[in-house]
């Protein structure tokens, strides 16, 4: 537990912890705190391990300072807590059992966040940080922010975390994700007290800082962790058979498959090159897509078809911008001119990408939907 400037609260949950330890297992780090703090933990020093930080350095650095020397003396599993009362020990008892059934796994306190007296920045904060942990991730969350839950330390060993503040609670469970680790939701109770309450979340710092990890993960999610689980998913079960099963998917319906393929072939075109899955894998899992129908469709802008699909740009696009350059064939089309007459290729290149989008949907909706209807052959 990271403790700074709760002295109403901190005796309240050291005391329920404490009906849970069983020797010297309970971690507490003073991060610099200017209150009571310091005097109300020397009277639990002989029951806990007492951690100390000279000056304030943020959650994360204590975080990681307890599960350093909770590893060093061999433990294999850490439960965070926070210290500001939100939080009822005796839940512990709910992470217990589920540790058990799911040994290794990374289980996180699910708070009831719509419930009364839940502050909105707290509940807003809350979705913003579920909706980023999916993108990055492709896992979904009920509560990213909760303080409230158990590491596998075997698993924390094998991570490198760089953040020293609030950020880190959201580092920490992402690098995990990335690395397989089960990442399981736990019901649990909250208290938000008002008179008791003091949070140290500081609104524009602080957001900052997470919206600053969170563009590091989602690029870092968009050039390594993506690419990588792909290669490894096509490597186990082979390109053709992925395809195949999900283009013939029961549980996914026609017009989403169709409109898979369909904005596949729409950012394979779109004069963005180079940023067409950048832009394009963000907006399929924001939108709930076939990840494999959209890059199917995508595959549109093959190297070999991208002479043509350039050169075709600059037809469609004399028909809406006068220029005085004409192309006579794919061979006179070069980058030379794409920079010289870029308002025209531009223009073009969003007319073609939309009207193959539109017509890959219609062929493919067509395609889905007899495929659906067509009855089975009984042997």
């Amino acid at each position: 537990m990271a403790t700074y400037n709760n002295e109403k609260t901190l005796e309240r949950v050291l005391n329920g912890l404490l009906i849970y330890s069983e020797g010297k297992d309970v971690f507490v780090v003073n991060d610099g705190s200017t209150d009571a703090t310091a005097q109300i933990l020397e009277g639990y020093s002989d029951r806990a391990i007492l951690l100390n930080n000279t000056v304030n350095k943020g959650k994360g650095y204590s975080l990681r300072k307890a599960f350093a020397t909770a590893i060093s003396q061999g433990f294999e599993n850490a439960i965070t807590i926070d210290s500001d009362g939100q939080h009822f020990p005796e839940d512990i008892n709910v992470l217990l059992e589920m540790a058990l059934a799911y040994p290794g796994a990374l289980l996180m306190g699910s708070r009831n966040m719509e419930q009364e007296g839940v502050p909105v920045k707290s509940s807003f904060g809350n979705r913003f940080s579920n909706f980023w942990f999916y993108i990055e991730t492709g896992k979904k969350l009920p509560d990213t922010q909760t303080g409230f839950r158990l590491y596998p330390l075997t698993e924390i060993k094998k991570i490198k975390l760089f953040t020293n503040r609030f950020e880190t609670e959201i580092e920490v469970i992402v690098k995990l994700a990335w690395r397989n680790v089960a990442v399981i939701p736990v019901n649990i109770r909250v208290l938000y007290d008002k008179n008791e309450r003091v949070s140290h979340f500081r609104p524009f710092k602080d957001f900052t800082r997470i919206s600053i990890l969170n563009t590091y993960l989602v690029v870092l999610a968009l050039f390594y962790y993506w690419p990588k689980r792909a290669i490894n998913y096509i490597r186990g079960k082979g390109l053709l058979t992925i395809v195949k099963e999900e283009l013939f998917r029961a549980d996914q319906s026609v017009m989403k498959k169709s409109s898979s393929v369909a904005f596949g072939v729409f950012m394979g075109i779109v004069p963005i090159w180079g940023f067409q899955l950048l832009v394009g894998i963000p907006l399929a899992v924001l939108f709930r897509l076939n990840k494999v129908l959209f890059l199917a469709g995508a595959n549109v802008s093959l190297p070999p078809l991208i002479p043509f699909v350039i050169y075709l740009s600059y037809i469609i696009g004399g028909c809406f911008v006068v220029n005085d350059v004409k192309f006579e064939s794919v061979k006179t089309v070069s980058l030379e001119n794409v920079h010289d007459n870029f308002v025209q290729y531009f223009t073009g290149g969003c007319v073609l990408a939309i009207t193959c989008a539109l017509v890959a949907f219609v062929i493919s909706y067509v395609l889905f939907r007899i495929k659906r209807n067509k009855p089975a052959v009984s042997k």
